[in-house]
Parts: structure tokens; sequence; C-alpha cells
């Protein structure tokens, strides 16, 4: 198992570096490449939304991707800190507050269309989207 690891000062203009990283390490891993436009599109939501949270919560720690290698699958693992309560666990809060909710909410619906396999956990301690792509080994692509 091949590991990648990404972290990066969370700033919208290093968002597309990590959409760069994740296009060619899937590209490496055997990713479809009728595939790899939704996987820069799903990483640059997820790392978008990362981004985001950590900016609105005021958290300084960089934002965090993992690109994994597995035999016969490819996953992207994207991790904020950004401390928040469990869905729905929200009391309605101020205009800004509540179209930063719809935001997040919409970004995720975004990435479910795009990725078949996707996980998302949020909990006080910040959140994980996990995405997971079906690849082929480099070694059955040679005749």
């Amino acid at each position: 198992m091949a590991t990648v690891e990404l972290r990066f000062s969370a700033l919208p203009e290093h968002v597309r570096t990590a959409r760069l990283v994740a296009a060619a390490v899937a590209r490496r891993a055997g990713v479809d490449e009728a595939v790899l436009d939704e996987v820069r599109l799903a990483v640059g939501e997820a790392c978008s939304r990362a981004v985001g949270l950590h900016q609105l919560g005021g958290v300084t720690a960089p934002v965090k991707v993992v690109l994994i290698e597995e035999e016969k699958q490819f996953s992207i693992e994207v991790a904020d800190e950004a401390p928040r309560s469990a869905p729905g666990a929200r009391a309605p809060g101020t205009a800004a507050e509540d179209a930063e909710a719809e935001e997040d909410e919409m970004g995720l619906a975004v990435i479910s269309g795009l990725v078949d396999d996707v996980e998302v956990i949020t909990g006080e301690h910040g959140g994980l989207i996990r995405m997971t792509w079906p690849s082929i080994p480099a070694a059955a692509e040679l005749p």
C-alpha cells in the first residue's frame, strides 16, 4: 500500500495544488482516465470545504490530504480540524451562519454526486471526507 500525504495552509490558492497532486497520484494508481476529472473536482470541493471551515472557525492548523493506493482501489481522505457539533444538533444561528451551513451541505451534495463511495465523518475535533475509486494495478495494465 502506497500513501502520499499533503498538508497545506488553509488558503484557497492551495486547493489547486491539491487537485493536481490528487489527479497525478490517481493516474499513477490506475484510476480510469475517464474518472480523473471527477477525482479533481471532488478533491477540489472537499479541500475548498475544509479551507472554508478552517477560516470560519479561526483554525490555523493545516488541511490534510492523504492519498492511499491499495491493490484494487484508490482512496483520498481530506481532513479538517474545524470543531463542530453533530449534524442536526446545531441551533439556528445568524443568517450568515445559516448560509455557511447551506453552502457546506451543497458542497457535500456535489461530492456525493461525483463519487460513488464517499464517507463523511464530523465531530468536535474536526471532520474527514473519505472518497474511494476502483483502480487497476499497474502490473495488470501491461500486455
